[in-house]
């Protein structure tokens, strides 16, 4: 599994590639828990562009969890686009849907963030 990070304004985004498997979740997880400890609580926006990901497991779906959990506490925002049907469908089954929010696009994700050089 390949990740890029992006940043625009505010918003890092996560843009992972490959599959979100048991072998690739212990890594993913610390690189997402790095981009969560250097997010700027108040004015801060993490978003996975699931463009790319083709699978995700269980043990991927846990990462996610604990990253909305962990957002959540330091009271930033945490949102998901991109989603391919397979991988959107298991969050839909999973109840994944209702908890983390999920967007069509980076362009629906980003939209309700201010505009211009963060601050």
């Amino acid at each position: 599994m390949k990740i890029r990070l992006e940043t625009h304004g505010a918003a890092t985004l996560v843009i992972p590639e490959g599959r979100l498997d048991f072998g690739a979740a212990a890594e993913f997880q610390a690189q997402l828990e790095q981009v969560l400890a250097g997010a700027q609580a108040a004015s801060a926006v993490v978003i996975i562009d699931c463009a790319g990901l083709e699978y995700v497991s269980s043990a991927g779906l846990r990462v996610f969890l604990l990253a909305a959990r962990s957002s959540q506490r330091a009271g930033f925002r945490f949102a998901m686009c991109s989603l391919q049907p397979a991988v959107r469908e298991v969050f839909e089954l999973s109840g994944f849907s209702r908890v983390i929010a999920l967007h069509t696009d980076q362009t629906a994700a980003l939209a309700p963030l201010p505009q211009g050089p963060a601050a």
